[in-house]
């Protein structure tokens, strides 16, 4: 097994770990165990329980945004692209928040010390995506207060997550209500027209 493939199996590990106790409870101990190795391998490869969380954080985000960035680049009209990349950034709140019920707020915590650089850089990233793909339709100006607006409807959406088909639901049929609201022709906003 390659070097990279063990710092994997080590992240993989501390999210397992993590998901079952939450970051504090955690121990590294937790994590050799979990990975199948001994303490001072795993050192090899993460300084520590806060090294391994954030590597892990910034491993969930780097992926959510290379998926909502594959989303906005998708076929499609505004709606159905700037729809696909906030679900992006959904899915990976849902996915923790089913994985661990009762440690999800402190592993998304924003005000985490631990992540809450790795999240504010997320948040630009994504709304810097949203806006490039706004900005096919709109002035500059007008696209990036679009994608602040995108950004605080999803985290609205985020914040219910009991009904898992809900918010999927909700976050498309908003965003194309949004977009319909801007007034642009029909074939620039795709996805479901407003009721």
């Amino acid at each position: 097994m390659s070097d990279s493939e063990k710092a994997e199996l080590v992240l993989d590990a501390a999210y397992a770990c993590f998901t079952r106790h939450g970051v504090r409870r955690t121990t590294m101990d937790d994590i050799a165990r979990q990975a199948g190795m001994s303490r001072p391998a795993v050192y090899q490869h993460v300084r520590n329980k806060e090294d391994a969380f954030r590597r892990l954080a910034s491993r969930l985000l780097d992926r959510s945004l290379a998926d909502a960035r594959s989303a906005a680049q998708a076929p499609g009209g505004l709606a159905d692209r700037l729809g696909a990349a906030l679900e992006a950034k959904l899915a990976l709140v849902q996915g923790l928040w089913q994985d661990s019920p009762a440690h999800a707020a402190e592993l998304l915590g924003v005000d985490s010390r631990l992540s809450a650089d790795l999240i504010a850089s997320y948040d630009t990233a994504m709304r810097g995506l949203l806006a490039d793909t706004a900005g096919t339709a709109l002035p500059r100006g007008e696209a990036e207060e679009f994608a602040g607006l995108l950004l605080a409807f999803a985290r609205g959406v985020e914040g219910d997550l009991s009904d898992p088909g809900a918010p999927v639901r909700l976050l498309r049929r908003g965003v194309a209500l949004l977009v319909a609201g801007l007034g642009l022709p029909a074939e620039a906003v795709g996805g479901p027209g407003p009721a």
